[in-house]
């Protein structure tokens, strides 16, 4: 264990001092999520404010009086359609949809028949397409005005039209709502903790055997468990400063939020982010151990990230089909390294209880792909394959 120690802090100190590949992970591995949370924040935002305004884009609004009437009753405010508005929609100019009213609307409704009008938006331009959901439902709210006054001037009640009246009941409680918009925290970290381990992996392993570096280290009269045992500690370590910053950034990261509704959703306390650092932490350490593992049979840093893809994707995939299955959680989730920590960081967010099986499960797991790591790097040391 001394020898492992004094490797551990040559590895460590050897990590910290490569200041630029540091500062590169820390900036994209640590900065990126709150940075995403904020760009986020600024399009809910700006949705918010155009809500706020109330405003509607017509044209040939003079020939609907009552739909005009409607509107402002409403407190909507009007806006008359640019002669150009089609162009401007398709290029994303106008961030709202324009409804077209034709000559003689008045006159067909007033005779009972159908009147047509126009809702005009672009499936391209998201923002007008939002806003015709808004316009879409105002038009249904005139029409179901417009039948029950026709029914109340012929003495029927509009309850007549109704055979069964619809109560809905959302069972989500405040948590699990908050939850779908903390939904991109577990994403981040758990990419924060894979690319901060990545680099130090690689380097300590293949990249040492590239410059040349490995074969004197191995002439010492250390073992070569103890050799892997203070890499891997290193790895690890770095990985999981990764881990702690990247939790914690998003504390700080929710003053900058510019959506009121968004920052009130938005729950992520230390409470939150002390789990999701004790769920982490061991699945720094798997990592570590998986990403030497790839590396050590490679002979160059480039071959080595080339072999490290395959994990780099899994880790990132993985994580998806959290989104993908609408089934809800299965119980081989836990089973699985980075889905299992998706899934338990998942429960958090929603403030559901965790069990203290479903955290040994995961914690188990991580703990035997490390030792599988640390063995077979160790043993691969021991080959004349590293010649």
């Amino acid at each position: 264990m001394k020898a492992a120690w004094i490797v551990f802090r040559k590895e460590l100190l050897d990590a910290l001092r490569d200041r630029r590949t540091l500062a590169t992970v820390l900036l994209s591995s640590v900065a990126v999520g709150p940075l995403v949370l904020v760009l986020i924040s600024t399009l809910v935002s700006g949705y918010e404010k155009r809500a706020e305004q109330r405003e509607l884009v017509v044209q040939g609004i003079e020939f609907a009086p009552s739909l005009r009437n409607y509107f402002e009753r409403q407190t909507y405010t009007l806006r008359a359609a640019p002669a150009d508005f089609e162009q401007q929609l398709k290029d994303n100019k106008l961030g709202e949809p324009v409804l077209v009213i034709p000559p003689g609307f008045e006159a067909e409704l007033a005779r009972g028949a159908l009147p047509v009008v126009e809702l005009v938006a672009s499936s391209t331009n998201q923002r007008a397409q939002g806003n015709a959901v808004r316009l879409a439902r105002l038009l249904q709210g005139y029409n179901q005005e417009q039948a029950m006054l026709r029914l109340a001037m012929r003495g029927v009640s509009p309850v007549a039209l109704e055979a069964v009246s619809v109560e809905e009941r959302d069972l989500a409680d405040p948590a699990a709502r908050a939850a779908l918009w903390a939904g991109i925290v577990p994403f981040f970290v758990l990419m924060a903790v894979l690319y901060g381990a990545l680099n130090a992996a690689l380097d300590t392993t293949a990249g040492e055997r590239e410059r040349g570096s490995l074969e004197p280290l191995l002439m010492n009269p250390t073992s070569r468990l103890a050799l892997v045992l203070g890499k891997w500690g290193a790895v690890a370590s770095v990985g999981m400063l990764i881990a702690v910053l990247s939790c914690l950034s998003f504390l700080p990261g929710q003053w900058l939020l510019r959506s009121e509704t968004l920052s009130a959703m938005f729950r992520f306390g230390t409470r939150e982010a002390a789990w999701f650092i004790f769920l982490l932490l061991p699945l720094a350490g798997a990592l570590a151990a998986l990403l030497m593992a790839l590396a050590i049979r490679c002979r160059s840093f480039k071959e080595a990230q080339a072999s490290a893809t395959v994990l780099v994707l899994g880790v990132s995939l993985l994580p998806l089909l959290t989104l993908f299955n609408q089934e809800g959680e299965a119980p081989w989730h836990l089973w699985v390294p980075a889905l299992a920590q998706v899934t338990l960081m998942g429960r958090v967010l929603k403030g559901e209880a965790v069990a203290a099986p479903d955290v040994l499960l995961p914690l188990a797991v991580c703990a035997l792909l490390a030792l599988l790591g640390i063995v077979f790097v160790a043993r691969t040391l021991r080959s004349a394959a590293l010649k």
